[in-house]
């Protein structure tokens, strides 16, 4: 089978190809899952800056939740590629099944809630008048989308923690195929705005999720769900917990600081706040490939660790590191020119205010983006080895410390205006990624943080 053979490859064949083989698809496949957010924005940029403005705003709040939610899922993928490299299906399928439990039970609640408080959650981040109306409606039906998107991230995570990246893409084509055609039809046909966006996103994750389930449920998959008989199991979920919840803090910390990013943002006015969220949207396709290079470390190491491999773990790593730093650095550069940058700014915005600070952000992200290969896919390695402490400590101070006390100095010393904004996110990026790699050196990584449960 194809799962069993992405194993052998990525324990004993090519790393280059192991890399890659992970790597394409996922890069695909986020390519996919941001065209979510470009297609909402494409939209509303043709019906007004403060649509924009509003989910710019709102945005950071649904992370926060997501954030937390994916910090668990991550950490289950982390020990299912770890069984699955110590050749141990059955604990694998079991930490598959207390995954499923976990999650379902923890976005279904979380959905509830934020959409009962949204009124409240948007109204302390400063929004007034139609922003406020805008982000309050977008929030309160796109929260809803929860448990069919984490159903959707548990399959992805299930399969790639197996070395099977093809899958997720497949199934995240149909549902941005399907959001594509939504989005227009109803915000602009039926003219229902943001609601219409929300909508569009929710109701294009309900076949997905339910074509993952089925998936999942597929007793010929190596990993597989089994709901009959279920019930939770104190080891397992103490693995969960200790590996996950580091990660998810860290997260969700980091996308807290976000929201007080939307709010300084705000104070500059929509402008601003529009120019900001269409920057980001860009960086998120500028760094996909980064992101996806960072997943696919934590599978090589984590399946290699689990295998007692610990030089191949580290070449894997390295090598990841390197072919992403040299690419983004060179894609970079490309962006970061006029020519480039410009037509694709102007293809979320005609206010030409907006395009010029967009344009700002856009040039300054690209030229900087290569430390966001060192970032993630040392990242990956720490997370592929349970040092998940390690990268909760990172992901907090990258916003709280380096982010905030950047933009800090910026505004109040260098008095730099809204460009603070920008230079805050990048040198914030950057340092982070120099103590990553300062941590690497220090070697701390080779020793495995996970204590696998002996296979029956």
């Amino acid at each position: 089978m194809a799962k069993k053979y992405n194993r052998e490859l990525i324990l004993s064949g090519n790393m280059v190809t192991a890399i890659l083989s992970l790597s394409i698809p996922v890069i695909f496949n986020s390519l996919i899952q941001t065209m979510y957010n470009l297609t909402d924005t494409f939209w509303l940029g043709k019906i007004g800056t403060e649509h924009m403005a509003a989910i710019t705003v709102v945005t950071p709040i649904q992370s926060i939740v997501m954030n937390f939610g994916s910090g668990i899922t991550a950490a289950g993928a982390i020990l299912i590629s770890q069984y699955v490299g110590a050749r141990d299906e059955k604990n694998a399928k079991q930490m598959a099944n207390q995954l499923f439990g976990s999650c379902m039970i923890f976005s279904i609640i979380c959905a509830l809630l934020v959409s009962f408080l949204t009124p409240i959650l948007v109204n302390g981040l400063g929004a007034e008048g139609n922003i406020f109306t805008y982000g309050r409606i977008y929030l309160q039906i796109v929260v809803l989308d929860m448990p069919f998107l984490f159903m959707i991230n548990l399959f992805t995570a299930v399969n790639q923690a197996q070395g099977d990246t093809i899958r997720p893409l497949m199934l995240n084509i149909l549902g941005v195929v399907l959001n594509m055609i939504l989005d227009p039809v109803f915000m602009v046909v039926f003219h229902w705005g943001v609601a219409g966006a929300a909508l569009a996103t929710l109701i294009a994750k309900v076949p997905c999720a339910i074509i993952a389930f089925i998936s999942l449920m597929n007793k010929k998959n190596p990993v597989h769900l089994t709901i009959r008989g279920f019930r939770f199991e104190k080891d397992k979920l103490k693995q969960i917990i200790r590996i996950g919840l580091p990660t998810a803090i860290g997260s969700s910390t980091m996308q807290f600081g976000f929201v007080l990013m939307s709010k300084s943002v705000l104070s500059y006015g929509s402008t601003a706040v529009a120019a900001y969220g269409i920057g980001n949207r860009v960086n998120s396709l500028i760094t996909t490939a980064s992101n996806a290079m960072g997943s696919a470390t934590a599978t090589i190491v984590g399946q290699n660790m689990g295998a007692g491999q610990v030089d191949r773990a580290d070449k894997g790593y390295r090598l990841a590191r390197n072919i992403i730093v040299v690419f983004l650095f060179i894609g970079g550069l490309i962006l970061s020119r006029d020519a480039v940058a410009r037509p694709i700014v102007s293809i979320f915005s005609t206010d030409p205010e907006v395009i010029e600070l967009g344009m700002d952000y856009l040039v300054l992200m690209a030229i900087t983006c290569w430390t966001n290969g060192i970032y993630n896919t040392t990242m990956g390695l720490f997370h592929g080895t349970g040092h998940t402490m390690i990268t909760m400590m990172i992901d907090a101070s990258r916003l709280w410390v380096f982010r905030f006390l950047t933009l800090f100095i910026c505004e109040r010393i260098l008095h730099m205006g809204v460009a603070s904004i920008w230079y805050c996110v990048v040198i914030s990026n950057a340092t982070s990624a120099l103590i990553l790699l300062i941590l690497y050196h220090m070697k701390i990584w080779k020793k495995n943080n996970i204590k696998l449960d002996a296979a029956a």
